[in-house]
């Protein structure tokens, strides 16, 4: 070996060393925070300093991940809306976005579409999340995540972006796709799920922390 190929070995080697080592700095590692399980309930909400709940400046982004909401009345929303930092009554203004991309089983029919239904403009209604969950079901439900950006700034509005599936009992795959933002500098230090018009029968939420 040529004392050329010998000090190329050793650049890319710390090359390697040094990416690896900028890459364990960056890994947005999650922390778990709390787990809410619905049985019957009108709503699921995460409030800050509350039963272990963390929603503050300690991350400066919030991961909620849904597994298997199941709602009591059939063909209802699965929806969310925060509150400000003394605020009430989860009504915050919201802009956002909703499409949806959907397919059946038996594979003769699909569609994706823009639901100007169910996007908010300026709006301080809860945002929808999945169009019409059906009730109890063991083929219908929903399972995705919502991402919800520096909760806490004073300075900015506070982004979100989330993604599931509705899988309902028409025997469609729903591929739901949502984004938009709280209109407000004020901090978001709270969070509340709930079906459009009934309980959440079944299923549960966790939060994490994004290191």
């Amino acid at each position: 070996m040529t004392l050329v190929n010998r000090k190329l070995i050793k650049l890319n080697d710390r090359g390697v060393r040094n990416a690896t080592t900028f890459g364990s700095l960056n890994t947005g590692s999650m922390v778990f925070i709390k787990k809410l399980t619905a049985s019957s309930s009108d709503d699921l909400s995460f409030v800050d300093g509350t039963s272990d709940v963390v929603l503050d400046d300690t991350y400066k982004e919030y991961l909620f991940t849904f597994n298997n909401i199941h709602g009591a009345t059939d063909d209802q929303d699965f929806q969310f809306q925060g509150n400000a930092a003394g605020g009430s009554g989860y009504n915050e203004t919201i802009t956002s976005t909703f499409i949806i991309a959907q397919h059946d089983e038996a594979d003769t029919y699909t569609s994706q579409e823009y639901q100007a239904a169910r996007d908010l403009a300026q709006g301080t209604g809860f945002q929808s999340l999945s169009p019409g969950i059906n009730s109890g079901e063991a083929d219908s439900g929903f399972s995705g995540y919502l991402r919800l950006f520096d909760p806490s700034s004073t300075t900015f509005v506070k982004h979100f972006i989330s993604c599931g599936n509705n899988a309902n009992n028409n025997e469609y795959s729903v591929n739901c796709f949502v984004a938009g933002y709280f209109n407000t500098t004020s901090a978001i230090d709270e969070i509340q799920f709930k079906i459009a018009s009934g309980a959440i029968d079944s299923g549960d939420i966790c939060l994490y922390g994004i290191k």
